[in-house]
């Protein structure tokens, strides 16, 4: 239900504090016999920017170590969401993910917009989620870091941040190569091989590729299938010591994506273009279209369609066409540079550098139907420079650590778009031909030119940003069993934008010289300039003129953290903290009509308070953390309608001034017995927008006070079993069994039914073999084993309301062979 609390809201609150308040460490809890079970392993983690257990951070963190991450299969940031039941991934219509962790999130299209959940690669951030399309190998561990994360990473970490720490190269001789196969022709490698060159310098080479040569995709109406996976990572790594006091560590790590891109499913249409729905789109739906939807709803994953290459790569007259094969064509290439340098026994300076090159070409269609009414084909640039430098230290009560940071990102988003049977289409045309005796027609287009117009068109945007911040934190011990953590940073964001959307080679003339300018005419009173082939047709209602749509966002802000943790007992940690995080302004790049559509949002502020406790109980059998967070919202980022004279209703982004976010999380990990182990993790989640009135898709004023955020489930939860024992002298056995459930939904800010995302459980499983030497490992898995039919994501491409669908039912197998 739109805008709902979670049933007696008030009523777990009030327990979870009375939880919080028991003494878990103590003897009382402790079961008699316990000591026959070896404890759990402690997972260190650099949260802090410092090596710690992860039960000593007074910080709600899920972290997993390689070898948990390879025996769960988790090889992608996506699949993290089966164990960490706080974060959700969706997809956008051109591809880009959306990461959202309790309930904060961005809900963008576009490649060039950073993310609330900030993802690092040792330390250096990977501030696009575009650029984590890569396979996740080789991994140390992966840390999830929960609230605001700004005085010590900074880069727009409001909602958290996933820390992807990998190996490093070691002195002892490693080697490993694994092969797997699996369903939809699935076979995929990997090796790594690792080891000391010399005295004093190490190297580690690590690759993976994936191939799967069928797709998973099936067209209702051919035999054409979309789905196919080919990518690459490859990572070096060679770590120096010149002396005892100086280490430098320098790594490559770089991908390569071929895969085909994924298809919509059509479940509906926008308001405006809903047949009989009244809008005078609806009358120009393409002949077919309602019918084919109305009679094709997706029963399954692999139902899909979209129009045939023969129809949307054949050139109609000043249309151009776009041909070739739906997939991908995109690259990173990233470089680490990290310098320690131990000034003495208490001080060091880090220097820590990042480099990352990236570019892609992505050819999509998000019809949903066999109808060309959205295909896009992207082409994108990323080039982003950091450099961080650090003064560490610490004094007989305190640890201390003071830095300064700059960031410089050059960026080129764009697409070209082919919509000719999209209702909105027709409906241009159609005036344009009315038009063609008038004053309007300058131009002297015929009725020819008129009925092919406006089949294609590009969005563009070259954007520069600049990030300059200085930091500091300090540890304090106040007493044998109370410390105090403090941090605070202090940014300035620049970025610099131009972007509009633009004719392609003549394909927008007739209606922008004549129907758009006779609108504008109508709404504003004014003779508009015409536009010539390739220039941007983006209005300005305040320049009266069509042209770039340029902007300068210059912010300042202060992040800031305080946290108080007792240790009543060595086992036991509770903590209370207060912080706040920022995340910097945002300009979209949008199919752009009204240069109001390209306007900047400025930088959003979020002030969480958490109370939480870590409890290591049963002799250290079990590990039980929960959390308390209440997050207050000010001028959230989120793409959202305005009114738009032509096309009723197209998207911008907006500050949401006021909204809020609380809830619960909860994590168990339980050593059952020496030989089984079960990690359950939980989450409770209220949001709501606050008082905030703007358009819906039908391009009325709407209330949208009480709502609650996208892809924000109020329930979610995981559950994890691992049943490992030696079955002979040299042979072992395991099983690794994952489920994930999460609520409804919502894809929209209207907690729209069309949109909804309906609740689902996912269900994982792996079984292996193994030498007890640790030598191979041969194991059978399968992800979603149910085949359950789930979608990630619902969007409009201003005609067809589209389901994204999450793959169905992987199985396979693998062999593993070490050195």
């Amino acid at each position: 239900m739109p805008g709902k609390r979670f049933p007696g809201h008030q009523r777990i609150l009030a327990r979870a504090v009375a939880l919080l308040a028991l003494p878990l460490g103590s003897t009382a809890v402790q079961a008699q016999g316990s000591d026959e079970v070896l404890p759990l392993e402690t997972v260190i983690v650099t949260a802090q920017r410092y090596e710690q257990s992860v039960n000593d951070v007074g910080m709600d963190i899920q972290a997993y170590q390689g070898e948990r991450l390879e025996q769960l299969r988790l090889d992608d940031v996506d699949d993290l969401t089966a164990v960490v039941p706080s974060f959700t991934v969706a997809q956008s219509y051109q591809g880009v993910p959306t990461y959202t962790l309790r309930g904060v999130g961005f809900n963008t299209i576009n490649m060039s917009a950073t993310s609330t959940v900030g993802t690092y690669v040792d330390e250096v951030a990977y501030p696009y989620p575009i650029l984590n399309a890569g396979p996740m190998f080789d991994m140390a561990r992966v840390e999830v870091l929960k609230g605001p994360q700004g005085t010590l990473f900074g880069r727009n970490t409001t909602a958290g941040l996933i820390n992807l720490v990998t190996n490093k190269p070691t002195e002892e001789f490693e080697a490993m190569v694994s092969a797997e196969v699996g369903n939809y022709d699935t076979f995929n490698q990997e090796a790594m091989i690792s080891g000391s060159l010399f005295d004093g310098l190490q190297a580690r080479l690590s690759i993976r590729n994936e191939d799967s040569g069928e797709g998973w995709q099936e067209a209702i109406d051919s035999n054409e299938t979309l789905g196919e996976v080919h990518r690459t990572g490859v990572r070096a790594a060679v770590a120096f010591q010149p002396t005892d006091t100086l280490s430098i560590d320098f790594s490559y790590n770089g991908w390569r994506d071929t895969s085909d891109t994924l298809a919509a499913q059509a479940i509906g249409f926008t308001p405006a273009t809903t047949p009989g729905g009244g809008g005078t789109p609806s009358l120009f739906n393409a002949p077919g279209l309602a019918d084919y939807i109305a009679n094709n709803q997706p029963r399954n994953a692999e139902d899909a369609n979209w129009v045939s290459a023969a129809q949307r790569g054949a050139d109609i007259g000043i249309g151009a066409g776009l041909a070739g094969d739906l997939d991908n064509d995109a690259s990173l290439d990233a470089y680490k540079l990290n310098i320690d340098w131990e000034l003495n026994d208490d001080m060091r300076i880090v220097a820590l550098t990042g480099y990352q090159d990236f570019e892609r070409q992505a050819l999509s269609d998000w019809s949903g139907a066999p109808f060309e009414i959205l295909v896009q084909d992207a082409y994108g640039t990323i080039e982003s420079f950091s450099q961080e430098l650090r003064l560490e230290g610490s004094t007989e009560n305190t640890r201390w650590l003071v830095g300064a940071y700059y960031a410089e990102d050059e960026i080129l988003d764009s697409n070209r778009t082919l919509l000719g049977e999209n209702a909105n289409v027709p409906m241009i045309r159609f005036f344009t031909t009315t038009l063609l005796e008038t004053p309007f027609n300058s131009g002297g287009y015929t009725l020819t030119d008129a009925l092919q117009a406006f089949r294609t068109y590009r969005d563009s945007a070259d954007i520069d940003t600049t990030t300059k911040s200085v930091f500091g934190s300090v540890d304090w011990e106040l007493g044998d069993t109370l410390t105090l953590t403090t941090g605070i940073r202090y940014s300035e964001d620049e970025q610099d934008y131009g972007g509009c959307s633009s004719d392609f080679n003549g394909s927008m003339l007739p209606n922008v010289n004549v129907t758009n300018r006779a609108l504008f005419f109508q709404t504003y009173g004014a003779f508009v300039d015409e536009i010539s082939a390739n220039e941007c047709n983006t209005f300005n209602p305040e320049t009266l003129s069509f042209g770039l749509v340029e902007s300068k966002l210059d912010e300042d802000n202060v992040s800031w953290r305080v946290v108080a943790n007792w240790t009543p007992t060595v086992d036991t940690l509770y903590y209370a903290s207060v912080s706040q995080g920022t995340k910097a302004g945002v300009t979209p790049v949008n199919a752009a009509n009204i240069s109001t559509q390209n306007a900047p949002a400025t930088q959003e502020e979020l002030l969480a308070y958490e109370v939480g406790m870590k409890a290591t109980l049963l002799n250290q059998r079990m590990q039980f953390n929960a959390s308390a967070f209440f997050y207050d919202y000010t001028d959230k980022q989120l793409s959202v309608y305005f009114s738009d004279p032509i096309y009723t209703a197209l998207s911008r982004i907006n500050n949401v001034p006021d909204s809020e976010a609380y809830g619960l999380d909860a994590e168990v990990t339980f050593a059952v017995t020496n030989n089984l182990t079960a990690i359950f993790g939980g989450t409770l989640l209220n949001t709501e927008v606050k008082g905030y009135t703007g358009i819906d898709a039908g391009g009325q004023p709407a209330d949208f006070d009480g709502k609650s955020f996208l892809y924000s489930p109020e329930v979610a939860g995981s559950l994890t079993l691992i049943y490992d024992r030696p079955i002979t002298d040299g042979l072992g056995m395991s099983i690794a069994l994952n489920g994930r459930y999460q609520d409804e939904s919502y894809g929209n800010l209207a907690n729209d039914d069309d949109h909804k995302i309906d609740s689902y459980s996912l269900f994982n499983a792996t079984a292996s073999i193994y030498s007890l030497n640790e030598t191979w490992n041969v194991s059978l898995w399968g992800k979603n084993l149910t085949d359950e039919y789930y979608w990630k994501a619902v969007a409009t491409n201003a005609n067809t309301a589209v389901r994204f669908p999450g793959q169905s039912m992987t199985y396979g197998a693998s062999f593993t062979y070490r050195f």
